[in-house]
């Protein structure tokens, strides 16, 4: 096919997506809690920093380009147990790039025999609508004459609001958390105008500790909905010595997944995702790299201390 054909299939591939779920897509759901639930922020304990880069559909004009870096430490500032977290996210994906910065505020608590947080972020978006994208990539594919786009490069600023909650145990955790809860919009001409919808996200995970005990099964699931349209998660690690990590997971009616990782003695964390479609679009690109890093800040020195959070490995 040629180039300008599957230029036209991504352009069409973006107007479905930007009616319906818009957040940016990742893989490793499991380490980057706090990017979609601001409840999480400080429950690692020590100081943490983390950096993920998602390099999706690879071969495809356009797409999309997602870098995310958080950092969150238990910063008590009501009590002993809140804690604070600070997102910086840049999302490119065709004739869109937004830019966004969050600030995060958690409160845990005893509840039952695990712990209860809730949380809530707010954040700005610097979003950037470029139609003269198509333009660079080989056409003018973008229709001028549609009243609902913008006939030239506009930006706007958007207040973001999320909101958090989930529940803890040793071996366990549930999360439920909404973005945009404000449903932001911005207007840049007289009759277009761009808005973020609503989004929710339910996921949880499991700790399975085999015979051997220095292996441990980590099942673990995600779904995330606009409240019109829906997907899910389904991942399952196997972790050896609480040093090495490798699995699998699946995403419905888009893609399989393979996971590896490892964490140094100092406590440095790299993993890696490799997404294979299983859509239509198999067909026009050679996959979805994605690489984590993160590090956590012991501050006693101790690296032999593990996290009773099942959210890290």
């Amino acid at each position: 096919m040629k180039f300008k054909g599957l230029l036209l299939i991504f352009l069409n591939i973006l107007t479905l997506a930007a009616e319906a779920q818009q957040d940016p897509q990742v893989s490793q759901h499991m380490f980057n809690q706090l990017m979609i639930n601001p409840g999480f922020a400080g429950d690692n304990g020590p100081i943490s920093l983390s950096l993920l880069n998602r390099q999706q559909w690879m071969g495809f004009p356009g797409a999309p380009v997602t870098t995310v870096f958080q950092t969150d430490a238990a910063l008590p500032l009501i009590g002993k147990n809140d804690g604070m977290g600070f997102t910086v996210l840049k999302d490119a994906i065709g004739y869109e790039k937004n830019v966004s910065f969050g600030v995060d505020y958690a409160y845990r608590f005893t509840w039952g025999k695990g712990l209860l947080g809730c949380g809530v972020s707010l954040g700005l978006m610097n979003k950037n609508l470029r139609p003269g994208w198509s333009e660079s990539q080989g056409g003018d594919l973008i229709d001028g004459s549609d009243p609902s786009l913008p006939k030239e490069e506009v930006n706007g600023v958007l207040t973001d609001v999320g909101l958090g909650f989930f529940y803890r145990r040793p071996d366990y955790y549930l999360s439920l958390s909404a973005t945009h809860v404000n449903q932001p919009k911005f207007t840049f001409d007289e009759k277009g105008y761009y808005s973020l919808k609503r989004h929710y996200y339910l996921s949880g995970g499991y700790t399975i500790t085999m015979n051997d005990d220095r292996f441990l099964v980590l099942p673990s699931f995600l779904v995330k909905s606009d409240g019109i349209t829906s997907q899910l998660d389904l991942d399952m690690l196997l972790q050896y010595n609480k040093r090495f990590w490798g699995g699998l997971g699946y995403r419905n009616q888009d893609a399989i997944m393979v996971f590896l990782g490892f964490e140094m003695q100092n406590g440095l964390k790299i993993g890696y995702s490799y997404d294979m479609n299983t859509s239509a679009l198999s067909r026009y690109n050679t996959g979805s790299h994605e690489l984590y890093v993160s590090y956590s800040v012991r501050l006693n020195k101790n690296r032999s201390l593990k996290t009773k959070s099942v959210r890290f490995l």
